[in-house]
């Protein structure tokens, strides 16, 4: 598995599972065929109310703690709770998080931050990021930040190509991973004719080609399935590489097109919705 190197020296898998939109039983099962295949990046959060059930599926997976990258993100309405990395420690049933990020520009997201980074010069997180932040909040963050965030994770596939953002997360030595890398499983963007081709070309499927795009663009990827075959597709596309051309045909698919939009209202209710994390299996 190919690795991208974070601005703090620690080493990333370029691709991994998402468990967005999993139940326990899902992403235990999930997160257990990728951990047995080639898998080694593992993404939930608490919000998504699986913690518990990814630590159970790494221990079963009778890899060594240290042979996998285990990321998770902090929910809005525990910023400010001063034990919110150590009860995601608890539930995940380990003494360290690869990678850690704030999960929304919401509510006191510096306080947040700042948890972030105590827990990161503890040696409990070994590095720590943003998700779905924009390039001003991001730039509060780093005017404000002790620990620089090396990671923004955030929604980008080939209609919603993000392209001065990461000009600007280069600048500053920041990572970008695609959530969404598929573009929410849109068939017309699947079905886009240059993946066709391509796929045929290289004897891979559509979202192998687009997986490949990413990751060939310097863009983690975590794509989410519960399908086992699925699961061992989307981590097979480091066999081959997309010419210039290739890729010049990808990038002229840009549509500014998002599937996610944030507003205020939406900010605010995520502070006030508390997920049910000791209720989980």
């Amino acid at each position: 598995m190919k690795e991208v190197t974070l601005n703090n020296g620690v080493k990333m898998p370029m691709a991994g599972i998402g468990t967005f939109l999993m139940t326990s039983d899902e992403a235990e099962s999930a997160v257990l065929s990728a951990l047995t295949g080639s898998y080694r990046l593992i993404d939930t959060a608490n919000a998504y109310v699986n913690e518990k059930a990814v630590g159970r599926a790494m221990k079963k997976s009778g890899l060594k703690r240290e042979d996998i990258f285990l990321e998770t993100k902090i929910w809005p309405s525990f910023y400010e709770n001063e034990d919110a990395v150590e009860k995601t420690l608890e539930r995940l049933d380990t003494d360290y998080i690869d990678l850690l990020l704030i999960h929304q520009p919401a509510g006191n997201y510096i306080a947040g931050y700042r948890l972030m980074e105590k827990a990161y010069r503890e040696g409990k997180v070994k590095a720590i990021g943003l998700s779905n932040f924009n390039r001003e909040q991001i730039q509060e963050i780093l005017d404000t930040c002790e620990v620089a965030p090396a990671i923004l994770q955030t929604e980008v596939h080939p209609y919603s190509q993000e392209k001065e953002l990461k000009e600007f997360l280069d600048k500053n030595k920041i990572v970008i991973q695609a959530w969404y890398p598929l573009g929410h499983g849109d068939r017309n963007l699947i079905e886009e004719g240059v993946f066709a081709k391509l796929a045929e070309k290289y004897g891979k499927t559509n979202a192998q080609i687009i997986l490949r795009w990413h990751v060939q663009s310097g863009i983690v990827v975590i794509p989410g399935s519960k399908n086992p075959d699925h699961i061992r597709a989307n981590a097979d596309i480091f066999d081959f590489s997309l010419t210039e051309g290739e890729m010049a045909e990808i990038a002229a698919l840009n549509q500014d097109k998002r599937y996610y939009t944030s507003t205020p209202e939406l900010l605010k209710r995520y502070v006030e919705m508390v997920p049910p994390v000791d209720e989980q299996k």
